[in-house]
C-alpha cells in the first residue's frame, strides 16, 4: 500500500513534535506538511509568534499552512471550516489528519466530527498513552524544550521559563500530568531529531497576566 499523505496539527510544542517524530518513522505514512491556528501573530496558549512556526517548519524540511482565527475560542462551526477550508485550499495532497492529543476525553470524536466528513482519516499516534512513559519518551527521543506558558490556577508561575528536563518533571506536584495534557503548561520545542538545525532564541521577560504566565523570547536565527 502506498503511504497515507499526512498532514500534522502543529502547536509548536512536544506533543507535536513527537507524534511528527512517530510518523516520519512509519512507512505506513507519508508527512506532507505541517499545520497551525493563529490569533494576532502568535499560536494561542503556546504564544509562540508564528514566525518562529516557521523557522520550526523549516527545520523540519516540511510546508506550514497558517490558518488565521477571528478570537481564540471562536464557536466551534467557524473554527471547524476554518481549519476544513484551510487544509483544502492549502495546495498540498492530504489524505489524513494526525494529532498529538494523549487523553482518551472526548477529543479524538471530536477531531473525527469535522476532519471525516472532509474526506481525511484522523491519525492519533500517542493516544491512550500513560503521560509518563510519554514524558520519559520525549526527553529520550531528544526533543529538547521550553515551558513557556503555565496556567497559574494550576501550577505555580515559577516553573514558568524552565526547561523540560527530568528534573522539571520530578518536581511537578502529584496533581500535574507531567506532560502538561490538562492545559498545566505548554513548550515550544526548539531541537529534535526531525529537525535539520536548532531554534536559536534569547529569552527575555517572563509576562505574568492574572491567570497565565508567559516566557518572552526572541529569534536569534
Amino acid at each position: 500500500m502506498k503511504p497515507l499523505k499526512t498532514i500534522v496539527s502543529w502547536s509548536s510544542g512536544k506533543d507535536s513534535t513527537l507524534t511528527l517524530i512517530k510518523l516520519l518513522n512509519n512507512p505506513k505514512f507519508e508527512v506532507v506538511g505541517l499545520y497551525t491556528t493563529y490569533l494576532e501573530n502568535e499560536v494561542p496558549f503556546q504564544a509562540t509568534p508564528i514566525d518562529v512556526v516557521r523557522r520550526q517548519a523549516q527545520l523540519a524540511g516540511l510546508p506550514l499552512v497558517a490558518i488565521e482565527l477571528p478570537e481564540v475560542f471562536p464557536a466551534n462551526n467557524i473554527y471547524q471550516s476554518l481549519v476544513v477550508e484551510g487544509l483544502r485550499t492549502s495546495g498540498l495532497e492530504i489524505e489524513a489528519v494526525a494529532f498529538g492529543d494523549m487523553f482518551c476525553n472526548g477529543i479524538a470524536e471530536y477531531r473525527r466530527s469535522y476532519i471525516e466528513p472532509a474526506g481525511w482519516q484522523c491519525v492519533f499516534p500517542l493516544l491512550g498513552r500513560d503521560s509518563k512513559e510519554l514524558a520519559q519518551e520525549i526527553l529520550d527521543s531528544g526533543i529538547n524544550t521550553l515551558i513557556t506558558t503555565v496556567d497559574t490556577s494550576q501550577l505555580d508561575g515559577s516553573y514558568c521559563g524552565n526547561w523540560y528536563t527530568a528534573e522539571f518533571i520530578a518536581s511537578l506536584p502529584d496533581n500535574i500530568d507531567p506532560c502538561g495534557e490538562d492545559g498545566e503548561f505548554h513548550t515550544l520545542v526548539v531541537r529534535a531529531p526531525c529537525f535539520s538545525g536548532e531554534l536559536a532564541i534569547s529569552k527575555t521577560d517572563c509576562e505574568r497576566q492574572e491567570r497565565f504566565h508567559y516566557q518572552r523570547y526572541f529569534l536569534l536565527n
